[in-house]
């Protein structure tokens, strides 16, 4: 019985694949034959997403792929993501994250003073407005998912603040990695904390990632994005609480919640891959088989992550995000440019501080 719970699952991990190899295929097709690069300067990962979309907003997907997409999107992205890992050397990670937290803290506060704001201006729901702002600075859909329970948000608002996050999610993953090289003048640390900062989901940030290392030959971004994102994520913790408080301050039953259930653990999978490339480069720095081990486990990680991404985009509705009221999308857009603003002046504050 538990290994047919398990096969249901299977069409919907193949089809991402199978966009996957699409991607791919199209990706060598424009970027080496019809552009005649020797690498295609064009993302695997932009390409799954945009195929995605296609494909779920021109035709009706079966739900018999529906579970396989969703495990997907929640599960293979965290393996990508744990692989990931393996690309930091030692001790890499702690240059950036001693930046990378007192960024995510002032975005994070600046973002709630706005929304503050907003919500008196505008008269939208405090519940939502909520859901938004945790969505806009920690970890999207999933900060969303944790807080909804605490302050007893109803299911519109969720599904109302899920699509706030994905819309403007998807537009920073595809806009940013290219503004930010612009802007940043191709620095890889500002980039990566600036992608790692600034946009809403771990799925998005590290398809900005993989989008900005496959155009500009970066991996080094990348692993920056993907840290302070993690990094983002742990501040869960605090946040849950936090909002508990403030939303059921004075009032007489309290929502109850439970740090074991919020904790995102695939945190601790990628620090424990970090931990096996440093121990595994001072014990077989030359061995030839942990440099193809190495470079296996880095594949695994950009095939699990387009992957997602292309079950990304086919879980993307545009129509049902076009149908819903623009109050809370404002709240949702003045969210997502006070994160970028408020990233782009402290790293320029960093720069000029530190050069």
């Amino acid at each position: 019985m538990k290994f047919k719970k398990y096969l249901v699952v299977l069409p919907g991990i193949i089809l991402a694949f199978v966009l996957y190899t699409l991607s791919q295929g199209f990706n060598s097709v424009l970027g080496i034959e019809l552009l005649g690069y020797e690498k295609s300067p064009i993302s695997t990962a932009m390409i799954a997403i945009l195929l995605g979309m296609f494909f779920s907003n021109i035709f009706q997907i079966r739900e018999s792929f529906l579970k396989g997409l969703d495990f997907t999107q929640k599960y293979i992205l965290k393996l990508g993501i744990i692989c990931l890992g393996i690309q930091l050397k030692p001790f890499e990670f702690l240059e950036f994250g001693a930046i990378a937290i007192p960024l995510i803290i002032t975005c994070i506060i600046s973002v709630l003073i706005v929304i503050k704001f907003l919500i008196k201006k505008l008269k939208i729901p405090t519940r939502m407005a909520y859901l938004i702002s945790i969505g806009s600075t920690v970890c999207g859909t999933t900060a969303i998912m944790a807080t909804a329970p605490v302050i007893g948000a109803k299911k519109n608002e969720v599904s109302y603040a899920i699509a706030n996050i994905t819309l403007f999610g998807i537009l920073s993953m595809l806009i940013y990695p290219y503004f930010a090289n612009f802007y940043f003048e191709s620095e890889p640390l500002l980039i990566g904390l600036f992608l790692g900062t600034s946009i809403h989901e771990t799925s998005q940030v590290a398809a900005a990632g993989l989008i900005y290392d496959q155009q500009f030959n970066s991996p080094e971004t990348l692993n920056i994005a993907t840290v302070t994102k993690l990094i983002r994520n742990t501040f869960l913790i605090i946040m849950i609480p936090l909002f508990a408080f403030l939303y059921n301050r004075g009032k007489t039953t309290e929502k109850k919640y439970s740090i074991i259930n919020i904790f995102p653990y695939f945190v601790l999978g990628f620090v424990a891959m970090i931990i096996i490339r440093n121990f595994g480069d001072l014990m077989y720095s030359t061995n030839y088989n942990w440099l193809v081990t190495i470079e296996g486990i880095k594949l695994s990680s950009k095939i699990f992550l387009t992957m997602a991404m292309a079950a990304i985009g086919l879980s993307t509705n545009l129509k049902e995000i076009k149908n819903m009221g623009y109050k809370p999308f404002v709240v949702g857009f003045i969210g997502m440019a006070t994160v970028g603003l408020v990233c782009i002046t402290i790293l320029e504050l960093y720069l000029n501080f530190f050069n």
